[in-house]
């Protein structure tokens, strides 16, 4: 499931609203470190709802949830919610929150809870690489750097589960991503820091490659550290794995290069299906990225696949399902309803292009404006472009340029 729309219309909103349906907590409510994933707050006096449905694992949830103003809250039914499955959610700025049926769902018998456990697993940037503590000081996550290097040195499946999710992750055949020897960055830091290498083979310690690396080096940590503790628990508590997996992820396309744009969405589905051949796996992203649009072109099935657009009709926001229909190239889906701009040319240029394509629907036109008017589009266009062939292929015809 695809979301896209201008900045400020709501589609981060929407995958928190999505994580709060699934799992009955914002983000922020759980871990205050977080800058996003804040509970949702009726802008305007007046009743404010949120009506939701899924399918649960043992069957379909449909719920509306009013907002009690005297309370500050959502209301929600007694008890434990349905069981989604597992959920993960990506946040644009790198946090990161996990949901599992095995560790984060309680018993009820009653009207008492006989076993409340922590409520969701929500790690800030910071802690998605430093680890997160809890209240009395012991680890609910090592942390992606503690984990490596001790994933590392185990040579269990944990490593060679994140280098088969790296090796999947990565922008392409040619640029496989992997892991060098750890290391260590200073004297004051008695961690061993893992390193990746580099294309020019040099190992760079993860805490300072690039952003587009540290995005995917994240996401491979998690999903591995998600699943290796889910499989954990299940085996502890005798019950199978979670037939469904639901991946929220904003922004998909921060801070990677064209190329990794082009394959991340392929690459995902592909490293959760990895995962569990048998689990039903939904993905839910946003992105502002044309190339991840044209990615999915060859994936797209319109009977279980979607494209939701975030839009303004008549001063008020609208979420529309869009015809998801293939564009064959990147342009292309910049001009379509997901971007709505006019052409994929710089600003100055575009208004170029308007100005000669009115200086052609002229009947008689100034033969010195239009030859003025071609020496700019020749300054400003690629001789190969295809305004420039109609411009020519006009004059010549109605005589204007001869």
């Amino acid at each position: 499931n695809l979301l896209t729309g201008d900045n400020g219309l709501g589609k981060s909103f929407l995958l928190d609203i999505a994580w709060w349906a699934l799992t009955r907590r914002w983000p922020a409510e759980i871990n205050p470190k977080l800058t996003t994933g804040r509970k949702a707050l009726p802008s305007e006096v007046g009743e404010a709802s949120i009506s939701f449905s899924f399918t649960a694992k043992s069957k379909r949830e449909e719920y509306q949830s009013t907002f009690a103003r005297r309370e500050q809250s959502w209301t929600g039914r007694p008890g434990r919610p349905a069981n989604p499955g597992l959920v993960l959610y990506a946040m644009a700025d790198g946090s990161f929150a996990l949901w599992d049926p095995h560790r984060n769902y309680w018993r009820t018998q009653g009207e008492l809870d006989i076993q409340e456990r922590l409520p969701a697993y929500v790690l800030s940037p910071s802690e998605v690489w430093d680890g997160l503590a809890s209240s009395d000081g012991s680890w609910l996550c090592n942390g992606l750097i503690r984990d490596l290097a001790s994933w590392q040195k185990e040579n269990g499946d944990a490593f060679k589960h994140l280098k088969a999710v790296l090796k999947v992750l990565s922008p392409s055949e040619d640029e496989i991503l992997t892991l060098g020897d750890l290391t260590r960055i200073s004297l004051d830091d008695v961690r061993d820091i893992p390193t990746i290498r580099m294309p020019y083979q040099k190992d760079v310690p993860v805490v300072h490659s690039s952003s587009g690396m540290r995005r995917i080096l994240a996401l491979a940590y998690l999903l591995v550290w998600a699943w290796q503790e889910h499989q954990q628990a299940a085996k502890q508590l005798g019950e199978s794995v979670a037939p469904q997996i639901t991946f929220l992820i904003d922004e998909i396309e921060s801070h990677l290069h064209p190329s990794w744009q082009r394959s991340i969405v392929p690459t995902l589905l592909s490293v959760m299906g990895q995962l569990d051949k048998h689990a039903k796996v939904q993905l839910i992203t946003a992105t502002h990225s044309p190339l991840v649009m044209a990615s999915v072109e060859p994936l797209f099935d319109a009977k279980q696949d979607a494209w939701f657009d975030l839009d303004l009709c008549q001063g008020e926001v609208a979420l529309i399902q869009r015809t998801y229909e293939k564009q064959g190239d990147v342009v292309n889906w910049l001009t379509s309803d997901a971007f709505d701009l006019r052409s994929g040319r710089p600003r100055e240029y575009e208004t170029l292009v308007n100005e000669a394509s009115s200086l052609l629907m002229q009947s008689t036109p100034d033969k010195a404006e239009l030859q003025a008017m071609y020496l700019k589009l020749l300054q400003a266009l690629k001789p190969t472009d295809e305004f420039l062939f109609r411009w020519r292929a006009i004059c010549d015809k109605k005589g204007w340029l001869s």
